[in-house]
């Protein structure tokens, strides 16, 4: 039985305005940087990663850990928890960072979420751990 996601991918063609993101505006904590290739970010106990799709489709020549190549083009969406009250500080500090808050929606349970983009077009979401189980 699947219990959860252990890594989501993004696709972004300007690693350095993505690193500026994820890292400096959304205080991700990075593990690694693959130079243009890619660079992957702590995410509660999953991990995000982010793709230069350009590049992800390339094979590694020698490459210790030989995944098939792959990528995606065009914006994909990934949704980070915060806890209920950390929904409005967040859309606070996102404004703060010159980041247009998208939508605000109040599902049917009560539950709120914020949507907002990333550089690269890429859909993000802030919603509390019960959005799917209120």
């Amino acid at each position: 039985m699947i219990e959860g996601v252990l890594e989501t991918a993004l696709y972004a063609d300007d690693l350095d305005k993505a690193e500026a993101f994820y890292g400096g505006v959304l205080g991700l904590e990075i593990i690694r940087r693959g130079g243009n290739r890619h660079i992957f970010y702590r995410c509660g106990s999953g991990v995000l990663l982010i793709f230069n799709p350009d590049e992800t489709e390339k094979p590694i020549e020698n490459d210790p850990f030989p995944v098939p190549p792959h990528g995606a083009r065009g914006p994909g969406h990934a949704c980070f928890v915060v806890s209920r009250d950390d929904v409005d500080a967040f859309a606070a500090k996102l404004s703060a960072s010159g980041i247009a808050i998208e939508q605000q929606v109040t599902w049917r349970s009560g539950t709120r979420s914020i949507y907002f983009r990333d550089p690269a077009g890429n859909s993000l979401e802030i919603a509390p751990r019960n959005l799917w189980n209120p």
